[in-house]
């Protein structure tokens, strides 16, 4: 009777290890077929001068240059916002607060954050941060919409990092004389740095393909920045993105320019993935040695 057990329960491995297999090979192919259809329509259009050029009926050309600045200003400006409150919140939240109702209240509304719609995060932003604070369709419109966005991102991915760190770490320091901060400052930050700086670089991966809230926030500009107080200015100026333009390019029926921003996508995506894992497998070791 037992043998008999011991045979089916071997075929049913096997079945469901064939199927587990199935379902990751169905995943890998539906990953290269997307990437291989974009690069394969995309690749073409994809130059220097497409590059480093922005659009220009005068001067014939068709470029992104322009989409690319916007996309850097919102990433390093709604970084420099978001990063430090996200941290700041999860250290208190994990470290200083007590827990109980005042706690659970924070993170439920931090986890309903992270599942609102982008659409209404572009219309919060627009209403508020636009139209109520008078900023209009801008870069720092944009990027504070995008902060309230990434903010549950960075938050949850620091708090879940400092309480992979043991408690002995704490007692030990806080034994020894350290003060709290102290304490956080040089031992906790430090080992939960992979999980922090993963949540940042999921955080920049968001910010990168957003689209519908900054459509309503940011605009659909693509000049350059000229030189000086230009590149203060164009904070406070409409920017579109690599996503906006995109979105518009095929709304346009410009196939050619809206694939190669596509391919662009794909390779920055591709890149901040493989960031992710270098860093969080470099500062592991770094941890451990």
């Amino acid at each position: 009777m037992s043998s008999i057990m011991n045979e089916k329960r071997k075929v049913s491995d096997k079945v469901i290890k064939v199927l587990i297999n199935m379902a990751a090979g169905i995943s890998v192919l539906l990953l290269v077929g997307i990437l291989a259809y974009v690069f394969v329509k995309g690749i073409g259009s994809v130059n220097w001068r497409f590059l480093t050029t922005v659009t220009s009926t005068l001067n014939n050309t068709v470029g992104i240059a322009g989409n690319i600045v916007n996309t850097l200003y919102i990433i390093v400006i709604t970084l420099l916002i978001a990063t430090p409150v996200g941290i700041g919140s999860a250290i208190y939240l994990n470290e200083y607060a007590k827990p109980g109702r005042l706690v659970r209240a924070i993170e439920f509304t931090t986890e309903t954050l992270s599942g609102i719609p982008s659409i209404i995060f572009g219309l919060f932003g627009m209403v508020f941060f636009g139209n109520a604070l008078g900023l209009g369709y801008s870069i720092l419109t944009g990027s504070l919409t995008l902060t309230l966005m990434v903010l549950p991102l960075i938050t949850r991915n620091t708090q879940e990092a400092l309480k992979t760190v043991p408690d002995s770490y704490r007692s030990g320091a806080l034994g020894m004389g350290a003060t709290k901060w102290y304490m956080i400052r040089t031992i906790l930050l430090p080992s939960a740095m992979p999980g922090i700086i993963t949540g940042v670089i999921l955080a920049i991966g968001r910010i990168v393909g957003e689209s519908a809230a900054l459509l309503f926030t940011a605009g659909s500009g693509y000049l350059l920045p000229k030189g000086g107080m230009g590149l203060l200015k164009k904070i406070m100026e409409s920017g579109g993105t690599l996503t906006i333009q995109l979105y518009l390019s095929m709304a346009k029926a410009e196939y050619s320019t809206a694939f190669g921003i596509a391919v662009i996508l794909l390779l920055i995506v591709l890149c901040i993935n493989g960031l992710t894992k270098f860093l969080a497998k470099r500062l592991d070791v770094n941890g451990r040695d």
